[in-house]
């Protein structure tokens, strides 16, 4: 089986995520996953800065928590301060009152070592359902590569040093389409658990508006709202099942700190696996994807949390289509339905196909590149998971 064959048979025995003190533990927990963004690569930091990032909480709390990373990074990460605060209007302006500092061990100030995650203490800032938050990380020194998500699809901003605690945003004039070291916030409060979002750039939302949340993780979370649970975007662009890509650390690779570690996961909704069909190298054989499926699961149920596979969606029309490639999907989407690989699958594929073409997708829901989905889209991929599935 080459490469793909030697990463599958080592799976179960990857650690478990990065150290530090992220993570679920076991049993209850009042802290519960209210949004994240997973690292997808590296970009040269700007010492002396202050990176604002915008993000949008899927459920509300009482006090919320952190996540710092310097997972990808090179050097041990200073971080100079870091606040949040409500968002007020579409910029970058927080509203009045609501600044908070966040601390580490009860300091303003931290070092995360390369390679590591950090979470906060809890932040005593009650948030709303839907709220945007300004997280503010200010690196006074040049720490090297930045850990970074790629594909935002929401504008932050940048400022000098000194400014992570402004609440007017006038000084942050610069602009980026990233999300800098940030990869999760989480909420306390009575809430029922978080779900886990984990795939591909279908996943992270390409295709879908920018700056308008919907994703069809946001559109999820709109479901999941009055059950009282949270939803995790861990969707990376360009992201692989079976091996690491430009797109980030491979699912098998990352799934444990971007997923099954993360605060009161009860569910993955597992969409993975077109990159490795249509990317290079290709992946050919159904069986690694059932063995990498296979994986997923024990881990998964290993700590109590329940997996739901979404079946393969269509990309005739787009770079890198063939017949034999289509050929591989439709297998491995029998896998998903008839192989009882996971405790339940959503049939992404059956609901977005154009009926009269099924190895394309509906142009309705087609943003014109033929392999991502435009609003609607995403709308239909998040109504055909079924709540009873996830809760």
């Amino acid at each position: 089986m080459g490469k793909v064959g030697r990463i599958l048979g080592a799976a179960l025995l990857i650690a478990m995520g990065t150290t530090g003190r992220a993570g679920a533990a076991s049993g209850p927990s009042p802290w519960t996953g209210s949004w994240e963004a997973a690292p997808s690569g590296t970009a040269p930091e700007v010492p002396g800065a202050a990176y604002r990032n915008v993000v949008h909480l899927s459920v509300g709390g009482s006090a919320v928590r952190i996540h710092v990373s310097n997972r990808l990074g090179s050097a041990p990460l200073r971080l100079g301060a870091v606040t949040v605060a409500l968002r007020r209007g579409t910029g970058a302006d927080a509203v009045p009152g609501s600044m908070r500092a966040a601390t580490f061990d009860g300091a303003g100030t931290a070092i995360v070592p390369a390679g590591q995650d950090l979470v906060s203490d809890p932040v005593p800032l009650a948030v709303p359902d839907a709220a945007d938050l300004l997280v503010t990380v200010e690196t006074p020194g040049d720490s090297g590569p930045a850990t970074y998500h790629r594909v935002a699809l929401q504008t932050s901003y940048l400022a000098g040093a000194g400014r992570a605690a402004d609440e007017h945003g006038d000084a942050y004039t610069g602009t980026t389409g990233n999300w800098y070291y940030v990869t999760g916030v989480d909420v306390r409060g009575p809430h029922r658990g978080t779900v886990v979002a984990f795939g591909d750039s279908l996943t992270d939302g390409n295709g879908s508006s920018f700056g308008a949340n919907h994703r069809w993780p946001d559109r999820l979370a709109e479901r999941l709202r009055p059950l009282r649970t949270g939803v995790l975007n861990a969707g990376i662009s360009g992201n692989r099942l079976l091996l690491d890509s430009t797109g980030g650390p491979a699912a098998l690779n990352r799934l444990d700190a971007d997923g099954l570690r993360r605060a009161g996961v009860r569910t993955v909704v597992l969409l993975e696996g077109i990159n490795d069909i249509k990317g290079t190298p290709e992946a050919t054989d159904p069986d690694d994807f059932l063995r990498a499926y296979r994986t997923i699961v024990a881990r998964a149920h290993a700590r109590g949390i329940r997996v739901v596979g979404a079946t393969l969606t269509p990309y005739q029309g787009f770079s890198g289509y063939t017949d034999a490639r289509e050929a591989v999907r439709q297998q491995v989407n029998a896998l998903i339905r008839t192989r009882h690989v996971f405790d339940a699958y959503a049939d992404f594929d059956a609901v977005v196909r154009d009926p009269e073409r099924p190895t394309r997708i509906r142009p309705g829901y087609d943003p014109g590149d033929h392999l991502h989905f435009n609003d609607a889209g995403m709308r239909a991929l998040a109504d055909a998971v079924r709540l009873r599935d996830l809760v």
